[in-house]
């Protein structure tokens, strides 16, 4: 299997250049980074619940988890500042190609009902987020052994201008976005 990266160089870069006729090769779109994104509401009664979804977040991405604090505290939701509510990990380079290889390959085509990623969720900068219900659906986690479903959300942060741009360069990586 060809690495992404080979692929991004050889075939998604020239096709990137020849579509919106860039001059320098320094103008054409690339993926920056992929955070993965887990909040857990329940981290505030129950601490432990942070080391099953660290373990969940290390397994799927390969990398450690950076425990996230909240900033504000908000009262309606029994939230105090400096309480730890969330985990998310920033993937580059060689990490980043091969996660969005298995998330694209093996991860979305797991999904019940799947037709698609949604194409309207661009925030108008070239970014692309995406909310996953389960975490069930990367093959690396086994059913047995985790303790309750939960969802992460997924940007994709490219330095693409555009939100055209930005979502030709994921469609020719391998993004199967649903049909509009």
């Amino acid at each position: 299997m060809a690495r992404m990266k080979d692929v991004y160089v050889s075939e998604v870069a020239p096709a990137l250049m020849e579509k919106f006729g860039y001059k320098s090769v320094m103008q054409i779109p690339k993926l920056d980074k992929i955070v993965v994104n887990v909040a857990c509401g329940e981290a505030k009664e129950n601490p432990k619940v942070l080391d099953a979804v660290v373990k969940d977040l290390s397994t799927i991405t390969g990398q450690k988890p950076v425990l996230i604090k909240a900033k504000k505290s908000v009262a309606n939701f029994k939230l105090r500042e400096g309480m730890t509510i969330a985990a998310k990990v920033t993937l580059r380079g060689d990490r980043m190609y091969e996660f969005l290889d298995r998330f694209f390959n093996l991860a979305l085509p797991r999904v019940r009902d799947f037709r698609g990623i949604n194409p309207n969720s661009f925030d108008g900068r070239g970014n692309y987020s995406m909310g996953i219900r389960e975490q069930l659906i990367f093959p690396e986690i086994e059913y047995d052994k985790i303790d309750a479903i939960r969802g992460m959300d997924i940007a994709f942060i490219t330095t693409a201008k555009t939100d055209e741009e930005a979502k030709e360069l994921l469609t020719l990586m391998g993004a199967p976005f649903a049909r509009e």
